[in-house]
């Protein structure tokens, strides 16, 4: 299964041509990734203050299909793609109204906060990964990522 979760475009993420600036859509991303943890029960900032783990991007892959503009509802759909001894990769699935806007593929490694090295991915995040590893259903017949 997948995660999902949606953001409402403000007047202040678009460019002058009137579209959602590029460089948006990785914090828009990066929202969609916060609340997947939220949604599950590990609070994003309890995972980094408390749990001492943090999520750094080593790689990224964004493919923009379609316009975002000011007043769309940009649905998110989180999957975990793949998944490493200490990282993962997420892939991300952006639409408005089951219009294709843009795909990522984002990958993250997990480190140790306190010390800042790359550390084994803890179990109880493994497991959580493992349960959104299948892709949301295709938007309007075309391929899911």
């Amino acid at each position: 299964m997948a995660f999902r979760t949606t953001l409402k475009i403000r007047f202040g993420h678009e460019d002058h041509a009137g579209i959602v600036y590029f460089p948006r859509f990785l914090h828009f991303f990066h929202c969609a990734f916060e609340d997947f943890f939220d949604a599950q029960g590990h609070p994003y900032k309890q995972v980094l203050d408390e749990a001492g783990f943090g999520w750094p991007a080593v790689h990224l892959d964004v493919d923009f299909q379609s316009p975002l503009r000011f007043g769309d509802r940009f649905d998110i759909d989180v999957w975990v793609e793949e998944l490493g001894t200490k990282s993962a990769t997420f892939a991300y699935r952006g639409s408005v109204a089951g219009r294709l806007v843009a795909t990522a593929r984002i990958t993250v490694a997990c480190i140790d906060m306190q010390r800042f090295r790359g550390v084994p991915i803890p179990e109880v995040y493994r497991a959580l990964f493992e349960r959104f590893r299948e892709p949301p259903a295709p938007l309007d017949g075309s391929s899911a990522s």
